[in-house]
């Protein structure tokens, strides 16, 4: 393809960014006072970005696999920390359940795309693969296991009489939980599962658009964004059921008995 890549300045970029002014006057005119978080949101956006930009185009220069893997890890654990702030309850380990799942997943999904699936990259630690490729992966890993902690502990606790009712007739722990585990496991992947119904019907996404967009044969395009939809999808996974069945061993001991009173003291997010 020879048509050229347009740099986008911060003229085009000033001129996009008035686009949020059609929610500040949504909010106004409804009356949703959402208008100073909208202005907050809005500036955050910005100063992330921007900040993420310089600190990538130094990694990019170094190129050093010490320095690629502190980034990365300074990632997952934004990652594990904002699936749990997500949740209205919590119980005493569920910082550690998180950041275990969205670590061990999201890190293991990575490792396999780029040294299995693109074999042919020269260093695995290669910034310009390895890090965009994570962050999309995290994303997605964190979405599922905050929505697979939040229906768990919701459901546990909606039906707290039915599963105490269990175990007092002598069903065992995972007798007693199973509905709510299957419950929390099938909300987290819900999410990417309609997205993968309707990707390239309904839904160009991102990594795919910014390919074409930069010149890039719309075919190599697909070949990457199917790989990732894959990656992302399975990541996602990994990371919902490995925080349901953490968080399952934390609320139900060996001898059968469900620690409700864990839920009950936990403070809810700020």
């Amino acid at each position: 393809m020879d048509s050229p890549y347009v740099i986008l300045g911060w003229w085009q970029v000033a001129l996009a960014s008035l686009l949020i002014l059609i929610n500040g006057v949504i909010s106004a005119s409804l009356r949703l006072k959402m208008e100073r978080t909208l202005a907050v949101a809005a500036i955050r956006t910005v100063v992330q970005l921007l900040l993420i930009g310089m600190v990538l185009e130094w990694v990019f220069r170094v190129e050093r696999a010490t320095v690629v893997v502190g980034l990365l890890s300074i990632m997952t654990l934004v990652a594990g920390f904002t699936a749990v702030q997500r949740t209205s309850c919590r119980y005493p380990g569920i910082w550690w359940n998180a950041l275990i799942s969205v670590w061990v997943s999201s890190w293991f999904v990575t490792a396999y795309a780029v040294m299995v699936v693109m074999g042919s990259v020269q260093q695995w630690y290669q910034p310009q693969y390895t890090i965009p490729l994570m962050g999309m992966i995290l994303g997605n890993t964190m979405n599922g296991v905050s929505l697979g902690l939040s229906a768990l502990i919701d459901s546990l606790k909606s039906q707290r009489d039915r599963v105490e009712t269990l175990l007092a007739l002598g069903a065992t722990r995972w007798e007693a939980a199973s509905g709510p585990i299957r419950q929390a496991v099938r909300t987290g992947m819900i999410p990417l599962v309609n997205m993968m119904m309707v990707v390239g019907l309904v839904n160009l996404p991102g990594m795919m658009t910014g390919q074409i967009l930069a010149g890039t044969r719309p075919i190599h395009a697909v070949n990457y964004q199917i790989v990732i939809m894959f990656l992302v999808a399975s990541s996602a996974a990994l990371g919902t059921v490995s925080v349901v069945l953490l968080s399952f061993l934390r609320l139900f001991n060996r001898d059968h008995q469900f620690l409700a009173a864990r839920l009950e003291s936990s403070a809810p997010p700020h």
